[in-house]
């Protein structure tokens, strides 16, 4: 698992080890361009997504991936980004890490939010990444490092083929041994892109509202914390923190003067939800949350959580209750109500709660998912599985949705739907054999006069085939 986080976090971000000649900024036409083209960024960084979702373990939680894709996407557009089309991807790691890879991956460790104390020094980590992409920084190190760059490149790009094409064991061993080769060529670190991102990254920060001293804050933080330990956190090993750096985010903080930036009670909120996460069991997260410093709200809401993991569901929907009667616009409380309610069974008062939500919001997606779960927990199968076609065609690219599809279908009676949910999931972690396994599984089940549930079917596995051949050729 951690060797394909690693190399990503080593070949993809903050150009990790490419050199450190200075060089302008990629323009059309130019030689970066014209050996990773953004058209091919885009293929790799699709190819890379569907490795990370089969080798590392992700988040299934949709309030958390709701919260952190909001964020991503609101600094985006605030970042030097052409298109602020990015793919988050939240890892269940109680390390800090972040990392960003071509084509607009975003893998953000759900530990950031336990590390970053407030939501601005969570931002500035952000942003910094999001000026990695945005200064094409993966295109622009294979040119500066071309001799060594491209075999890396073509080794990486043929161990994710075959692990995609079925063959797991020889495309991880092909990655681990193109890692091996790099780290012996590449240890040096590229200050020059670390100290632009820096800074794009800064400015991003200062754009979209944050305090732009929260980068040097969080640099100071992950410094005292990491300081003598004996394996500092993948984060720190490809982006090393030194008072160069610190004092170099200080000054050009200092330009944009003394400024008033708020807090935010939702990122509290979503860092008490990962503290409750990432306790052990559910009793050390009842004790830590009635032993936290945290007041208000937050401590409220950690409290609630941690009841409702611990089985003292009625407990908790009280206090999730009072909670989103104080905040009744907050998409957070209220998904946070109404999966108290569907803990405690109390499934058609979640119903009535996030019907009546999901006219505001129409497909916010935790809304919509704690709503089919709610229909499934009333015994609505039917009407839960639409409610999840549905978010599977608004969000196709999220596997958790077609993992509870799979489920809830096969509850619902409709075996041909299980098989196409199946099928779906396996294609996104790059599965393509098992994916095309199911869909002919359910084309052997589709019965006569649904010829046009047949030609979809074909066509899916058609589709599969090709990417498949692709990927060996």
């Amino acid at each position: 698992m951690r060797s394909a986080a690693f190399v990503l976090a080593f070949a993809l971000t903050a150009g990790a080890a490419w050199g450190a000649e200075p060089e302008a900024l990629p323009e059309l036409g130019d030689a970066s361009s014209a050996i990773v083209s953004p058209e091919t960024e885009k293929r790799l960084g699709k190819m890379f997504l569907k490795q990370l979702r089969s080798q590392v373990p992700t988040v299934a939680d949709e309030v958390l991936k709701y919260y952190v894709a909001t964020q991503l996407f609101q600094i985006a557009q605030h970042s030097e980004l052409k298109e602020a089309v990015v793919s988050p991807l939240l890892i269940d790691s109680e390390e800090i890490n972040a990392f960003a890879a071509p084509g607009g991956v975003v893998g953000i460790n759900l530990g950031l939010l336990v590390h970053a104390a407030d939501i601005h020094e969570y931002a500035s980590v952000i942003a910094h990444e999001l000026a990695h992409l945005s200064q094409r920084h993966f295109a622009r190190g294979i040119e500066a490092q071309r001799r060594t760059t491209l075999p890396m490149l073509l080794g990486m790009i043929a161990g994710v083929a075959l692990a995609a094409a079925g063959g797991s064991d020889a495309g991880m061993a092909a990655i681990m041994g193109t890692q091996a080769a790099a780290m012996q060529s590449q240890l040096r670190y590229s200050r020059t892109r670390e100290q632009e991102a820096d800074r794009i990254g800064l400015n991003t920060l200062a754009r979209a509202g944050h305090d732009p001293d929260g980068m040097a804050r969080m640099f100071e933080r992950m410094q005292r914390a990491f300081r003598f330990t004996e394996r500092p956190p993948e984060f720190l090993l490809t982006h090393p923190v030194t008072e160069t750096r610190i004092a170099d985010a200080r000054n050009q903080a200092a330009e944009y003067g003394v400024r008033a930036a708020a807090g935010s009670r939702d990122y509290q909120l979503m860092r008490a939800r990962a503290l409750v996460h990432f306790a052990p069991t559910p009793n050390r997260a009842l004790t830590e949350a009635r032993h936290a410093d945290a007041g208000g709200a937050v401590g409220a809401y950690r409290l609630a959580l941690a009841r409702s993991r611990a089985g003292e569901h009625l407990e908790a929907i009280i206090d999730m209750r009072a909670l989103h009667e104080a905040n009744p616009r907050s998409i957070l409380l209220t998904a946070s109500y109404a999966e108290a309610l569907i803990e405690g069974e109390q499934h058609e008062r979640a119903i009535g709660l996030l019907s009546h939500q999901l006219v505001i919001n129409p497909d916010n997606q935790p809304l919509a998912m704690l709503y089919a779960r709610a229909l499934a927990g009333a015994g609505r199968n039917g009407a839960a599985q639409e409610v999840l076609l549905r978010q599977s065609r608004v969000h196709p690219d999220d596997t958790d949705i077609w993992r509870e599809l799979a489920e809830i279908a096969g509850l619902a009676g409709d075996i041909v739907g299980v098989h196409r949910a199946r099928a779906e999931y396996f294609a996104l972690h790059g599965a393509y054999q098992n994916a095309i396994q199911h869909l002919e599984y359910a084309r052997g089940l589709v019965g006569e006069g649904k010829g046009a549930l047949m030609a979809r079917l074909t066509q899916r596995i058609l589709d599969l085939r090709t990417e498949l051949e692709g990927l060996k050729s």
